[in-house]
């Protein structure tokens, strides 16, 4: 019988942060189920296996729980392993990066470059409840594919054949959301038909009206296509340049060797055009389709610092960091951890877990 691994889904961003992982497990003749959160929606995962009951979970006794966020529970079977959902790169401009925050939840965290592997090593050092290991961000890996499938063949848009496509795409924070100060002229961009105009947003941005005013660009205008607040790859392999605000996602975009324009981005550099003012995104665009020399050296230089694997191999080295912790005692060969009783009981509330139980 292969090993057993379990996903912990608390938002739909982690779909497919973990496919990758899932897609290997299975080529390693191994055995993979969900665990999802019930506030989140359950249609990507089409007729894999859930599974909803604690007794279960225990029955299907994984070797390891893979989650990529904040949390995880202490309860599950297996060493705890942290994947994240995005790249240190403070888009709140914060003090503290919160990306940094250790909860006392995980045994393994699997970083993806030297921007996330230096600061938790040295905070591993420090504690000794936890192990490292650059594996890269197994999410990366579909990009990697995706950029192959591009290169062999131009997936075909809306509106005309041959002319640039922009993706916008915009952060939920209220502060750092471009969508509302944009929405004019990107309308008058769209109605200009100088391009073709791909809107996708944060899985968590859910304001209706915001929504609805770029669905309604979709409908009335042939070179606009809507996803709403839904990843979908093809939006960022169809797309030439992105115009975004301070998203995580403009990493993920840059993992495809493509420019991006920011509107009043929170941390911007020299790997960005970034614009201040609404008059000036069409120009910045314009450049950005040009892909200036010096704009897409700085693009890859903070790339690599952030994403230092770009093989299509993130998730093979996610599970043989998973086995070479197990090969070494798993958790047992960690100090022990804090209590962390609060938010242990405050999980096993929210999931409907006895409160006292294995504490």
């Amino acid at each position: 019988m292969g090993k057993r691994y379990l996903f912990y889904v608390a938002h739909s961003y982690a779909y497919a942060i973990l496919f990758p992982i899932e897609e290997e497990i299975a080529r390693r003749g191994g055995e993979s189920a969900w665990f999802v959160e019930q506030e989140c929606p359950v249609e990507p995962l089409g007729e894999r296996r859930r599974i909803e009951d604690f007794d279960e979970i225990e029955r299907f006794d994984p070797i390891a729980v893979f989650a990529p966020g904040n949390y995880i529970p202490d309860f599950f079977p297996g060493v705890k392993v942290e994947l994240f959902h995005g790249y240190p790169i403070n888009k709140r401009a914060d003090r503290h990066d919160d990306h940094f925050t250790i909860r006392d939840w995980f045994d393994l965290y699997c970083t993806q470059g030297p921007s996330s592997t230096i600061p938790f090593e040295e905070i591993a050092q420090k504690l000794g409840t936890f192990r490292v290991r650059e594996t890269g961000w197994a999410k990366s890996d579909s990009y990697i594919r995706a950029a192959e499938s591009e290169a062999a063949q131009k997936a075909t848009v809306a509106g005309e054949p041959g002319r640039p496509t922009i993706l916008y795409s915009s952060t939920f924070t209220r502060s750092l959301t471009s969508t509302t100060i944009l929405a004019d002229e990107v309308e008058r961009m769209v109605a200009s038909g100088r391009w073709n105009w791909i809107f996708m947003f944060h899985p968590k941005l859910d304001d209706e009206q915001v929504l609805g005013h770029y669905r309604s660009l979709a409908e009335r205008y042939d070179n606009a296509r809507y996803y709403g607040n839904t990843f979908n790859m093809k939006a960022m392999t169809d797309a030439d340049v992105m115009l975004c605000d301070s998203s995580s996602i403009i990493m993920e975009f840059m993992l495809l060797d493509k420019p991006v324009v920011t509107f009043r981005n929170s941390m911007p550099g020299a790997h960005l055009l970034d614009v201040a003012e609404v008059q000036a995104v069409e120009p910045a665009l314009e450049k950005a389709l040009i892909r200036p020399e010096e704009l897409m050296a700085n693009l890859r230089a903070w790339r690599d610092h952030h994403e230092a694997h770009r093989d299509g191999q993130c998730a093979a080295r996610i599970l043989d960091a998973v086995d070479e912790l197990i090969t070494d005692g798993g958790a047992k060969c960690l100090k022990p951890k804090p209590l962390n009783l609060v938010r242990k009981l405050k999980l096993r509330k929210k999931l409907g877990y006895p409160l006292f139980k294995k504490l």
